[in-house]
């Protein structure tokens, strides 16, 4: 019979805090109704997935947002380096 909480299933990690730290992480797990363990893994999780989208969301100002949807909007005409490029990539594609 195999546990649910054999070394393969998790990884463990620890963190030194001081008491006052432990103790205000354990009063906000006692107020949400979890173990403290559950609290620090949530707490944490969603802090990690908010670093995630932070850093993965482009963010622009009013001119470059405005220029992006200009450039979408109104493309400017290929050049010959454009040209030549479409023109070796369809030959690649074909053979």
């Amino acid at each position: 019979m195999t546990s649910a909480n054999n070394s393969s299933s998790y990884a463990r990690l620890e963190a030194r805090v001081s008491p006052e730290v432990k103790a205000l992480w354990q009063k906000a797990a006692d107020i949400e109704g979890v173990t403290l363990t559950d609290f620090v893994i949530a707490s944490v999780q969603q802090a990690a997935y908010q670093a995630i989208a932070q850093h993965q969301m482009l963010k622009l100002n009013l001119e470059d947002s405005e220029a992006f949807v200009d450039a979408i909007l109104n493309p400017p005409s290929p050049n010959e380096a454009l040209k030549k490029a479409a023109l070796r990539f369809k030959q690649t594609m074909q053979s």
